[in-house]
């Protein structure tokens, strides 16, 4: 489940976690009503407190997530949700996919707030040299802040865990040169070590801070200790892999951008064959054999963090042509997790530390820029009548595998 900030339509914590206009009760009220009742059915929450839902009058005010302002505004908001909540949560995330985010919003502009830099650099809406950095930077302290103040406040009474969700395809090198070899430890370190370095190392990795070198921010000593070991455990999200080609650029090219930064290619192509089959969504290409290689390569270069695996998925396409008996029948679906699952197993007796697995998603739902023209759920959802609800074939096969 996911908190969105619980502000009233007028009311925010603003600059430096001051309330205006008071907290939502109505909206406090709605998820405890939430929470009991996944309670009351032996359903296990886990909160995410930030799934891009930010409130509109904070980036009205001061940017958002380019402002160090919203550092102490989502320490507030946080330590509300564990003040209301963390007597019945025991499983905080306090970000979803910063990296998604990042990149969707301020480099290529296909996420809200929709910033990116014009083709001629010169865009008054945005820079995508800079500010996916400073977000993601932002990102990190907000984080860290959050976790600071559960672990010195609540963690002790409330005996709950707090993590982040972090997303990241496996990248394959293109071939087995050294050049590619490195593209793909690069593609990598832009991903997702992007993220984990920081929360594990305090430090950003040594190939972003090469190729980006200035515009990269820099972590003060004391954000650097905060942000060393802040999770009990690690949310990650896995769909699926890229080849990595080595494309070296000039030094500080005019218009270069966070994805030309890591002077690496990704393609799901390679000598006119595809990584793997193509779900609905065009980036989605099917390979189960990356979700072992992440996980093997989090335990040996992380030191084997918790980890929960939070979103993995395949979704199809809404397709009005078929019966309803056709479109239950998600047999690729079926294939997708079972596969998966497979290799998830092999990892944990690989000694990985997995301890959780959600299949993304429950219900059909409105999935970003393609809003109902594809289905990642387990459950059907009838949108042209009443939003009736039906099992698809992988949830009696989930059935079958849990039991």
């Amino acid at each position: 489940m996911h908190i969105g900030f619980l502000f009233p339509g007028h009311g925010y914590y603003h600059a430096h976690g001051t309330i205006k206009g008071g907290i939502n009760k109505v909206g406090v009220a709605y998820y405890n009503n939430l929470i009991n009742e996944l309670l009351k059915h032996d359903i296990k929450p886990f909160v995410t407190l930030f799934h891009w839902d930010l409130p509109q009058s904070l980036e009205d005010s001061y940017g958002g997530f380019l402002s160090e302002y919203i550092v102490k505004d989502f320490e507030a908001y946080s330590e509300l949700c564990f003040h209301e909540f963390g007597d019945r949560v025991k499983h905080w995330i306090t970000l979803n996919e910063p990296h998604s985010y990042a990149t969707g919003g301020y480099e290529t502009g296909t996420l809200a707030p929709g910033r990116h830099s014009s083709s001629d650099g010169n865009s008054s809406k945005g820079n995508s040299a800079t500010e996916p950095y400073i977000v993601g930077h932002n990102f990190l302290l907000s984080h860290a802040a959050a976790v600071h103040v559960y672990k010195s406040k609540y963690q002790t009474i409330q005996k709950g865990l707090i993590g982040i969700a972090l997303n990241s395809h496996w990248m394959v090198p293109y071939s087995k040169s050294y050049s590619d070899q490195k593209a793909a430890q690069r593609a990598i370190d832009f991903m997702f070590g992007w993220y984990m370095d920081p929360i594990t190392k305090g430090k950003y990795p040594s190939t972003m801070k090469n190729l980006v070198g200035e515009r990269l921010p820099k972590f003060t000593a004391h954000q650097s200790a905060i942000l060393k070991g802040s999770f009990d455990f690690l949310g990650l999200n896995y769909y699926t892999s890229f080849y990595a080609i080595d494309v070296p650029v000039p030094p500080n090219p005019i218009n270069t951008t966070y994805t030309l930064d890591s002077q690496a290619k990704l393609t799901a192509e390679r000598n006119g064959t595809l990584i793997g089959p193509v779900a609905a969504s065009s980036w989605l290409h099917v390979y189960p054999r990356g979700i072992r290689e992440l996980l093997n390569y989090v335990k040996q270069r992380y030191d084997n963090p918790l980890i929960f695996i939070t979103e993995n998925g395949i979704d199809e396409k809404n397709d009005d042509t078929l019966s309803l008996t056709q479109a239950l029948n998600d047999t690729w679906r079926i294939d997708y997790h079972s596969k998966h699952l497979l290799l998830v197993q092999q990892a944990i007796r690989g000694g990985s530390n997995i301890q959780g697995y959600f299949a993304w998603s429950l219900l059909d739902n409105f999935e970003w820029g393609s809003g109902y023209t594809v289905r990642f759920g387990l459950h059907y959802i009838d949108y042209k009548n009443n939003l009736n609800r039906y099992p698809k074939a992988s949830v009696y096969w989930f059935r079958r595998f849990l039991k």
